[in-house]
């Protein structure tokens, strides 16, 4: 989905490649998850949980609960990046991951098929999900992707000016650069396009 302003819920982006992942995006260009009606359709554009799942019980201890886990998450990708040297022992690195290993104990929401009004199969939830539940499932990916010695090592910075974004690179080649051609990718084309009209005057 495209970037758009942060109190638009429906403007929340998906495309790192991984969940967890793009739990830490949203903290890009300012703050997303800023209100619980956010949150909501972060969950929901996600996939951790079915279209039209009921999440009217989720609160701001959700929201708080989210964002500490972006905040260990964030600290457990960034020090595993490929270019960076593995941290020292202790500190916040494993106050981190001993946190991010706790959540993912939760068991994740059960899903069911059931028929939908066509008669084909849908998943839904068997009951509505509980934040732990939820986090327990952000977690284990982030558990997942970080003991994946294939997956840990496509793990990319975008290269656009000022964009924290970490993205899975799968492209042929691994020559991803940019978190998004049609965001970051645009801003570096324009940019290089202006410098080079700026150079021709």
């Amino acid at each position: 989905m495209a970037l758009g302003t942060a109190t638009d819920p429906y403007e929340l982006r998906f495309d790192t490649g991984r969940i967890c992942l793009d739990l830490l995006a949203t903290t890009h260009p300012v703050e997303r998850l800023d209100s619980v009606a956010v949150l909501r359709a972060w969950i929901t554009g996600s996939g951790i949980v079915p279209p039209g799942t009921p999440l009217a019980h989720a609160d701001g201890s959700w929201l708080a609960g989210f964002r500490e886990l972006r905040c260990q998450t964030a600290r457990l990708v960034r020090a595993r990046a490929p270019s960076v040297p593995g941290p020292a022992p202790g500190g916040p690195y494993d106050l981190a991951l001993a946190r991010v290993n706790d959540l993912a104990r939760a068991a994740p929401p059960a899903p069911r098929a059931v028929r939908g009004d066509d008669g084909v199969l849908v998943r839904e939830l068997t009951a509505p999900p509980e934040c732990a539940a939820l986090l327990g499932a952000l977690a284990r990916d982030a558990v997942e992707l970080l003991t994946d010695p294939v997956a840990r090592a496509s793990l990319r910075q975008c290269a656009g000016d000022n964009c924290p974004i970490v993205y899975v690179d799968t492209s042929r080649g691994r020559r991803r650069r940019w978190c998004s051609s049609e965001i970051c990718g645009n801003r570096e084309r324009v940019a290089r396009h202006r410098r080079r009209a700026a150079l021709a005057r």
